[in-house]
């Protein structure tokens, strides 16, 4: 049990390193336009494999087309630069309604 205690504050301390020596490097440091893309790029990547993980899998296996139709949903109304309000609205509402009918 002390060596996870151990462990635990090695690891705080190593984050708390790293945490300050971010904006010491930052002054230093320019990265150029194609490593900001590329961080750029895989911001979004990571973003859109959770999402995607989150809308087809649940715990005991594939999710149902109601929620794959709500998000899809969401998306198309994302893409179109609907406002949020009524992007949770309607996808919410298009699961709730696919449920309601026996989809889900």
């Amino acid at each position: 049990m002390i060596g996870v205690l151990w462990a635990g504050a090695a690891l705080a301390a190593v984050t708390l390193a790293l945490r300050a020596a971010g904006p010491v490097m930052a002054r230093r440091f320019e990265p150029g336009p194609a490593a900001r893309r590329t961080v750029d790029l895989c911001a979004l990547i990571l973003l859109a494999g959770v999402a995607a993980t989150s809308t087809f899998v649940e715990a005991d296996g594939l999710a149902s087309a109601a929620r794959v139709c709500g998000v899809t949903v969401a998306g198309i109304l994302a893409w179109r630069r609907v406002p949020l309000p009524l992007i949770i609205l309607a996808a919410g509402g298009t699961t709730a309604g696919l449920r309601l009918l026996g989809v889900g």
